[in-house]
């Protein structure tokens, strides 16, 4: 549906164009209620391939025009009508309560919101709208202990008023009931909260190129730190400098990720302060055995909870 109407809002694009686009599954509110919606990144043109059969893959870029708020209500209404046919054939409602439902207030319970968009050179505002559209069921900086049998969780989008029906302010909770709400949220097992479409796909064939234009520059490769040795370069053959800059960025992502999670970099080293270098993984059983007995580790893995 997003695919067409972009495809409708696009001068000259052909119909071999796709979009490219994530969506964050939310099964929860801002006061721990159950609340299904999605959040979705849409990039706002079609991508396609503009190359020829033996040339190396390229991609250009149709860019959607007049996308108003008549477009998005087109796009409400078709969403509504599908997710209701599924609904109908997979058995979940009848045709009756299909048919009372588009019949209700504000479309039914459905709404498609685009008022956000952000500029293709805005990385940090990029980032700020995915790090959002990522966001956990609920953040540890708004609960609070009240006493020692309640706790206090402040909602970040309390609605003003009184009226029934409101997000209240603050919920007051005794541990099993916050474990409760908790548990409520939790997605069925092997469930992706984030889901790839397009030209982003997993198995995209356009993937690869289309994240080599992200203008961010390489980062560069941190340093060794290894006790008694002198500070030293990575290592710069021929195979690493030959290496698609998309996939030499993707080797530190994991150490910025952790760090914005833990707020402690895992690249610097406990001793000298400096950046480290991975320069070996070790799997082996009796290596990581002697490893462990020098340094006064246990070398039983710890115990499994059920």
């Amino acid at each position: 549906m997003v695919e067409r109407c972009l495809r409708e809002h696009s001068p000259a694009c052909p119909v071999t164009a796709r979009i490219g686009a994530v969506a964050f599954i939310h099964r929860f509110g801002s006061s721990l209620n159950e609340h299904a919606h999605f959040h979705c990144c849409v990039i706002e043109s079609a991508a396609d391939t503009d190359n020829a059969p033996d040339e190396a893959p390229s991609v250009s870029f149709h860019a959607a025009l007049g996308l108003d708020a008549a477009a998005f209500a087109d796009v409400q209404a078709r969403v509504r009508i599908r997710v209701l046919s599924t609904f109908v054939r997979r058995g979940l409602i009848d045709k009756d309560d299909a048919a009372e439902i588009r019949g209700w207030a504000h479309d039914g319970g459905f709404s498609v919101d685009g008022s956000v968009r952000i500029e293709g050179a805005d990385r940090t505002g990029l980032e700020r709208l995915l790090r959002y559209c990522a966001h956990p069921p609920f953040a540890l900086e708004h609960l609070h202990q009240r006493d020692a049998e309640h706790l206090v969780y402040r909602n970040p989008k309390a609605a003003r008023g009184t009226a029934s029906g409101t997000r209240p302010a603050a919920l007051v909770l005794t541990p099993l009931e916050l474990i409760t709400k908790i548990a409520a949220l939790v997605p069925p097992p092997r469930a992706h909260r984030h889901r790839y479409y397009g030209v982003l796909a997993p198995n995209a064939s356009l993937r690869a190129v289309l994240t080599a234009l992200a203008p961010a520059a390489v980062p560069p490769a941190p340093a060794l730190c290894v006790p008694g040795m002198p500070l030293r370069g990575p290592a710069t053959s021929a195979a690493s400098r030959e290496e698609p800059r998309h996939r030499a960025v993707a080797r530190y992502l994991w150490a910025i990720l952790l760090a914005r999670i833990y707020e402690a970099l895992p690249l610097s080293c406990p001793i000298c302060h400096s950046q480290m270098r991975i320069i070996a993984f070790i799997n082996d059983a009796g290596t990581v055995k002697k490893i462990l007995d020098h340094i006064g580790e246990s070398t039983q893995p710890p115990r499994i909870a059920w």
